[in-house]
């Protein structure tokens, strides 16, 4: 079963598809904003929808810290059935350490407080907390004695939600995903649901959650309607109330939508609340509005993305001057949507490869009917990928576009179709060496692992 929506249109649903189609615009002009998937909903209706290729509605798309969203869910769930108490204390579900953690102000971390991410502690703590114990992330974050007292203070801390993760795992001995299949997956229709695991095994649950673009969706329509799902319920209301308005300041914080305050694992905004990850993963909801937008991307300016929303999209809904014919026009864009491919020149003849150079171990070509493959060998393996020109050319979790540069150099993009990420190569053909560099750094994976994790 796959999440479906009931299709309607912009106008249908009170929307004026101007107004959405000049928030495409936004993304698609706006300096360091690289959409990759928009699914709108109104009313829990499909008012717009479109993913911009190489990225397709069937790929799921790694979603970094809007993973949270999803843990915290497994949270609520387990609250809802008694599994798990948001008084009791971290260290309450993890006996085994209890004759560990002396701190005081460690043994006070309360499950509400991971939620909000208020464990007191001044900095992230996941770096520390993996230096002291690589295999026991909990241990080594429950042994790094909190500055301020829990509850006082908001760190964005990830420690905080990998021992949620943690707990879920405990008290319902299995898997987070396990827990969340027959729960919450399964009755939103989400079919295709997979977490990267650290070397202990154990899901990260703070980031490497790959979901398609639909499910963050139904997760954002899920809270929208208050915990009920096709008239079950699954998470309780008054835990969504709380998980959706604010339970500590973050005043501190720079950009005006990341400072509006914190729920459970979802921030506040200036409009509505919302779930949000790296480099462009969003979940926004608008209750007043009766709105959910869920995006994907590889978006460096996060701040721009919710600007563009507030400026275009916000004021399209419930427009007095609605109109209609502009859903055709609308539909016909968003079913032909694209990121550009590699501009230049036809590829010259690559087969004096391979070619050797920095940022990767070597490069080389073969043909492949009418096109060059690539094959990139770095951190000891080895990416194939067919390479298009004037278009990307797609081989399971990788599409890759090739041009001549002006300079005779030879340019090849690749994209890491399941993920934001996308990487430059740049080819001297002259020398026989090449350079390769990230348009956005991964922040917990190589090359070689970009992609949905196996089950």
């Amino acid at each position: 079963m796959t999440t479906t929506f009931p299709r309607s249109t912009p106008s249908a649903l009170g929307i004026d598809a101007r107004g959405l189609a000049r928030f495409l615009d936004a993304l698609e002009s706006t300096p360091d904003v690289e959409p990759h998937s928009i699914v709108l909903l109104r009313h829990g209706q499909m008012a717009a929808q479109g993913w911009w290729q190489p990225y397709a509605e069937d790929r799921v798309h790694l979603l970094y810290s809007l993973s949270k969203s999803f843990t915290a869910a497994a949270v609520g769930i387990a609250v809802r059935e008694g599994l798990i108490d948001l008084d009791a204390t971290a260290l309450s579900y993890f006996p085994e350490l209890d004759a560990e953690i002396t701190d005081e102000r460690s043994r006070r971390i309360r499950v509400r407080h991971l939620l909000a991410m208020a464990s007191g502690h001044r900095e992230d703590t996941i770096d520390r907390a993996r230096e002291l114990d690589r295999m026991n992330v909990v241990r080594g974050f429950l042994l790094l004695p909190p500055e301020e007292e829990p509850g006082t203070l908001f760190t964005y801390n990830q420690p905080c939600t990998y021992t949620l993760a943690a707990i879920v795992r405990r008290v319902s001995g299995g898997s987070l995903v396990d827990y969340l299949r027959p729960r919450l997956l399964d009755p939103l229709g989400i079919d295709d649901l997979a977490w990267r695991r650290d070397e202990a095994g154990a899901e990260l649950g703070f980031s490497g959650c790959y979901a398609p673009t639909s499910a963050i969706a139904a997760l954002g329509q899920l809270y929208l309607q208050r915990g009920v799902w096709e008239g079950e319920r699954i998470l309780d209301e008054d835990w969504v109330a709380a998980a959706t308005s604010k339970q500590i300041d973050n005043l501190d914080e720079e950009n005006p939508d990341w400072s509006q305050g914190y729920g459970f694992q979802f921030w506040m905004a200036r409009h509505g609340f919302r779930g949000d990850g790296a480099y462009g993963q969003f979940c926004v909801v608008l209750p007043e509005q009766h709105v959910v937008l869920a995006l994907t991307g590889q978006s460096l300016d996060m701040q721009a993305v919710l600007d563009a929303a507030w400026q275009h999209l916000l004021p399209a809904v419930d427009a007095t001057d609605l109109d209609a014919a502009a859903d055709a026009d609308l539909e016909a864009r968003l079913a032909s949507l694209g990121l550009p491919p590699v501009q230049g020149g036809r590829l010259p003849d690559l087969g004096a490869g391979p070619f050797r150079g920095d940022g990767i171990d070597r490069i080389g070509f073969t043909r492949d009917g009418d096109r060059w493959r690539a094959a990139l060998e770095v951190d000891g393996g080895t990416l194939s990928v067919p390479v298009g020109e004037g278009e990307w050319a797609v081989d399971g979790p990788l599409a890759a576009s090739g041009a001549l540069a002006p300079d005779g150099t030879v340019l090849v993009d690749v994209r890491f179709v399941e993920t934001p990420h996308l990487a430059h190569v740049r080819i001297d053909l002259a020398a026989g060496t090449a350079t390769a560099s990230w348009a956005t750094e991964p922040l917990h994976d190589g090359p070689l692992t970009l992609r949905r994790p196996a089950d």
